[in-house]
């Protein structure tokens, strides 16, 4: 978010007792650590379409790419005013702090700034339907009501244990798929296979947050898969997509892509710690697993990416 946008949302203004701008308020806001889970989908499926083509479209990538980072940001904003409305958000959350929760923003406010995140989504997506046609416009559509719709709205999807799929759908299948799509103008096996992969590594960062918050997501009600079937669930989940997608490099394999096959192995050692500590540890001390599902994402993303590249004919 930039400094423009904080004004035109009428909130420009310094915390001196927290010691933060407002800019960097917004900064916190937007998460951007988060935002590989954007961008790391985008760079597969450009990677994919160049080992397929051996050409890419540039701005449609960049375009894509800032779509993809704008919806991303979108989510979080969203999330974090309806947490905190829901009650999700309280100050023993053992997660990073929240700017909603915390009072640094009013919730009212963070979601004007999700509405302007997906209007510049929206606004970049414009090029892209007229490159892409039908197709794009059903994804943009669905990838912005599914954002809003994960926190949002009667029926939260993270709140009834759908959080999981809504991840590997919309930051896998449909980011890699719909990139792949923008860049070749057709749909593939191997985009699936892709999508499905990075997917699951992005589920795995959902995974560990809620069987961080498990106790508390279950006093407010908040039916994730870890507080329907239980920590050992949990952890059961967490180790299983954090394998899986190696496990899909047979494909690359049997399709003459060795390198996309072989390469992502080298991030193997991260999921195996990751399960490890997953089934030792709890509360706060698992932020730190978030942060190596964080570094598996992108590893396995930027190595996959480097594989397909090198498959290129």
């Amino acid at each position: 978010m930039t400094r423009f946008t904080a004004l035109a949302l009428g909130i420009a203004r310094t915390d001196t007792s927290m010691g933060n701008s407002n800019l960097h308020i917004w900064l916190q806001a937007s998460r951007p650590l988060t935002l590989t889970a954007a961008i790391i989908p985008v760079v597969i499926g450009v990677a994919l379409a160049n080992a397929v083509t051996s050409s890419i479209r540039w701005p449609l990538f960049w375009l894509a790419l800032l779509g993809a980072i704008f919806i991303q940001i979108g989510t979080n904003l969203v999330n974090d005013a309806k947490d905190f409305e829901r009650g999700a958000d309280t100050p023993d959350r053992p997660g990073p702090q929240r700017v909603t929760q915390a009072g640094l923003l009013s919730a009212s406010s963070v979601m004007r700034g999700a509405w302007i995140s997906f209007a510049l989504a929206t606004l970049c997506g414009i090029p892209l339907v007229i490159a892409g046609g039908l197709p794009i416009v059903i994804i943009g559509i669905a990838s912005i009501i599914a954002a809003w719709a994960y926190t949002g709205g009667p029926w939260p999807l993270g709140y009834n244990g759908f959080g999981e799929i809504f991840v590997i759908l919309f930051f896998g299948l449909v980011a890699v798929g719909g990139t792949y799509y923008l860049q070749t103008g057709a749909w593939s096996a191997g985009a699936f296979v892709a999508g499905l992969g990075i997917g699951c590594l992005s589920s795995v960062l959902l995974a560990v947050n809620n069987l961080r918050d498990e106790t508390g997501d279950r006093l407010i009600g908040k039916k994730t898969l870890v507080v329907r079937f239980g920590r050992a669930f949990g952890i059961f989940e967490i180790a299983a997509l954090s394998f899986l997608p190696f496990g899909l490099g047979v494909y690359w394999w049997m399709s003459d892509r060795s390198p996309a096959a072989l390469l992502p192995l080298l991030s193997v050692p991260l999921a195996v710690i990751i399960a490890k500590r997953a089934s030792r540890e709890s509360g706060i001390a698992l932020n730190k697993v978030l942060k190596l599902a964080a570094a598996l994402h992108a590893s396995y993303g930027l190595l996959l990416s480097l594989g397909l590249w090198m498959s290129a004919p």
